[in-house]
């Protein structure tokens, strides 16, 4: 008769290991990606040097406009002087915005990373959120400081600005959406390209030196596609008088805003359709 086969153990889980838990999700996924984000020395640097760079560049705009007082128009805006510094400020989260998506890809953690949370769209979303929020945290604390420093300077010539004057806490806080958006917008483009190189460089292009080609456009074409292009689309929230070109008047501020972020969103949703079918 042969021998009836003793039923198998069940397997013991060991004791210094945590308890089972349920499948992975999006907190998980955001504890994951904050880690990641705060535990690379670039990080800290980049949102120094972003922080430095606008606020210095809109004292020095600020200190410029104090210094030529009496040759400034009707259409001096002290917020937006303020302010200028964005401009500049821009590159530097648009640079950080695609380090956040392709250093992943140039060390090879992705694989890492999708191994540990299978689920693509999951880790894009984590990904986006958690660098959405630095971004705007860090743009409110340079737009505040850029905008309290640019006043203090030009309050000697009584032509500073307040945060009770209509639409001037606005543009403050634009700008915090306006680097926030120029982060995504690189965002996307580096998980389109997933080269750093090449996410920065089409970023710095798409948001700076377009801007630039069409003034080499007939005078007649200018006022008309100016007014598309990101930056200046986007530089609308963190203005507090409309603006023209050429007599052509510009988007509104939130109409400005929402075609900036049109280019975002194109950019993202691009980045996450190739993120869910391409290899790692």
């Amino acid at each position: 008769m042969a021998a009836t086969s003793a039923p198998a153990a069940p397997a013991v889980r060991p004791a210094s290991l945590p308890a089972a838990t349920g499948q992975a999700g999006i907190p998980g996924a955001l504890r994951s990606e904050f880690t990641k984000i705060r535990s690379t020395r670039s990080t800290y640097w980049t949102l120094l040097a972003l922080v430095v760079v606008t606020v210095g560049f809109g004292a020095l705009a600020s200190w410029g406009a104090a210094s030529h007082a009496k040759g400034l128009g009707p259409g001096f805006d002290p917020t937006q002087r303020s302010l200028g510094g964005l401009y500049i400020g821009q590159l530097i989260i648009a640079v950080l915005g695609a380090l956040a998506i392709t250093s992943e890809y140039s060390t090879g953690m992705i694989r890492t990373s999708l191994t540990a949370m299978p689920r693509r769209g999951t880790v894009f979303a984590a990904k986006a959120v958690v660098f959405a929020t630095i971004a705007f945290v860090t743009g409110l604390i340079t737009s505040f400081a850029a905008f309290f420093l640019g006043q203090a300077l030009m309050s000697g010539q009584h032509i500073n600005a307040t945060l009770g004057q209509p639409d001037v806490l606005r543009a403050v806080i634009g700008g915090a959406l306006f680097l926030t958006i120029c982060g995504l917008l690189a965002f996307g483009i580096g998980m389109i390209l997933r080269h750093t190189a090449g996410a920065i460089t089409a970023s710095i292009g798409l948001l700076f030196v377009l801007s630039i080609l069409v003034n080499f456009l007939p005078q007649s074409w200018q006022a008309d596609i100016n007014k598309w292009m990101p930056t200046i689309a986007g530089s609308q929230i963190w203005a507090t008088r409309a603006s023209a070109d050429g007599g052509a008047p510009m988007f509104s501020a939130w109409t400005g805003l929402a075609v900036f972020a049109g280019y975002a969103a194109i950019a993202v949703i691009a980045g996450v359709i190739l993120f869910r079918r391409r290899d790692a």
